[in-house]
C-alpha cells in the first residue's frame, strides 16, 4: 500500500476516534479541556521544533504583522472548532458533530467559489444544492438550524482556507497558533485554580495524564495528514477524508447510544448523496486530466 494512503488513513481514523478520548475527560469542563489542549499541544510542537532545530522562521515572522494577523484569525477559528467539538462530544452530540465534518468539504467548495473565484462544474453545483436541501430538511425537523454541525463545518473550512494561503508550513503554523492562544489558556487556568474549580492537578494521576496527552493527540494526526497530503492526489485524499466523520457517526449510534430518527436520516441522506456526486465528479475529472497528460 502506498505510504501516503497509510499516513492519511491513519490521520482520519485518529480524528474519527476522538470522541472516545474526549468522553474519558467528560468530568473536566469543555473550556478547561480546550485550555489544556492548547497548552500541551504547544509544548509538544515546540519540543519537535527544538529536536529539529527548526527556528529560522521566527525571525522574519516578527517583522510581518500581516502574517501574524492572519494566524491570529486562524487560531481563533481552530479554537472555536475545538471547543464546539469538545462540548458536543461531552453533551451527547457526536452524530451532530459528524454531520459537520460531512458538510465541511462542501463548505470548502463554496468558499473556494466565493473567495478564491474558483469555477464549479455542473455536478458540483448539484452537490451543493443537494447538501443545502439536506441542511434545510434537518432545520425543519429540529425546529432550528443544526448549529453544532454548521459551526464545526464553517470554522474548519475557514481555518483550512486561511492555512491554504498561509506563509508557514504545518508544524510552524501550528506552533504559532498555539503560541498565540496559550496566553489566554494560561490566564483561564490560573483563574480557575484561584477559584478552586480547576481540575488540574487532579486527585488522581490518570486525569492529569489524559489532559497532558491532548498535546500529541492534537499534533500527531495533523503531521500524519500533512505527510499523506504530500504523497496523494486531491481525489484520493478527498475519498479518505470521509473516514473520520463516518467513524464518528458509527460511534455516536453504537457506542454512545445516540438516536437518529428516520426523518433526520433523510437529511443525512441528502448530504451523503451530495458527497457521492461531488466525489465521483472529482474522480472522473481527475481521470480525464490524467488521460490528457498521458
Amino acid at each position: 500500500m502506498p505510504s501516503g494512503v497509510v499516513y492519511a488513513a491513519l490521520a482520519f481514523v485518529w480524528w474519527g476516534l476522538f470522541p472516545l478520548y474526549f468522553r474519558i475527560v467528560t468530568g473536566v469542563p469543555a473550556g478547561e479541556v480546550l485550555a489544556h489542549r492548547v497548552l500541551w499541544c504547544m509544548v509538544f510542537v515546540l519540543a519537535l521544533l527544538a529536536r529539529r532545530r527548526q527556528w529560522a522562521w521566527l525571525v522574519p515572522l516578527l517583522r510581518s504583522p500581516k502574517v501574524l494577523g492572519a494566524f491570529a484569525v486562524s487560531a481563533v477559528m481552530i479554537a472555536a472548532n475545538w471547543i464546539t467539538y469538545i462540548w458536543s462530544v461531552q453533551h451527547g452530540h457526536v452524530v451532530d458533530a459528524s454531520l459537520g465534518y460531512f458538510i465541511n468539504p462542501l463548505i470548502n467548495v463554496l468558499l473556494g467559489t466565493t473567495l478564491l473565484h474558483e469555477r464549479l462544474r455542473r455536478a458540483q453545483w448539484a452537490a451543493l444544492a443537494l447538501a443545502g436541501l439536506g441542511v434545510v430538511w434537518l432545520t425543519v425537523q429540529a425546529g432550528q438550524p443544526p448549529w453544532i454541525a454548521l459551526l464545526l463545518a464553517v470554522t474548519f473550512a475557514a481555518y483550512g482556507l486561511l492555512r491554504k494561503v498561509a506563509a508557514l508550513g504545518p508544524l510552524e503554523g501550528l506552533a504559532l497558533e498555539t503560541m498565540l492562544l496559550v496566553p489566554v489558556a494560561i490566564v483561564a487556568l490560573a483563574v480557575w485554580a484561584q477559584r478552586g474549580t480547576a481540575t488540574f492537578p487532579a486527585a488522581g494521576l490518570v486525569t492529569d495524564l489524559w489532559l497532558i496527552g491532548l498535546g500529541p493527540l492534537t499534533a500527531v494526526p495533523l503531521l500524519l495528514f500533512t505527510a499523506g497530503a504530500r504523497r496523494l492526489s486531491l481525489t484520493t485524499l478527498g475519498l479518505l477524508q470521509y473516514l473520520g466523520p463516518s467513524i464518528q457517526f458509527v460511534l455516536g449510534v453504537t457506542v454512545f447510544g445516540e438516536t437518529v430518527v428516520a426523518s433526520r436520516l433523510a437529511g443525512f441522506g441528502c448530504i451523503w448523496a451530495a458527497l457521492a456526486i461531488y466525489t465521483l465528479d472529482g474522480a472522473r475529472h481527475s481521470g480525464r486530466s490524467a488521460a490528457v497528460l498521458a
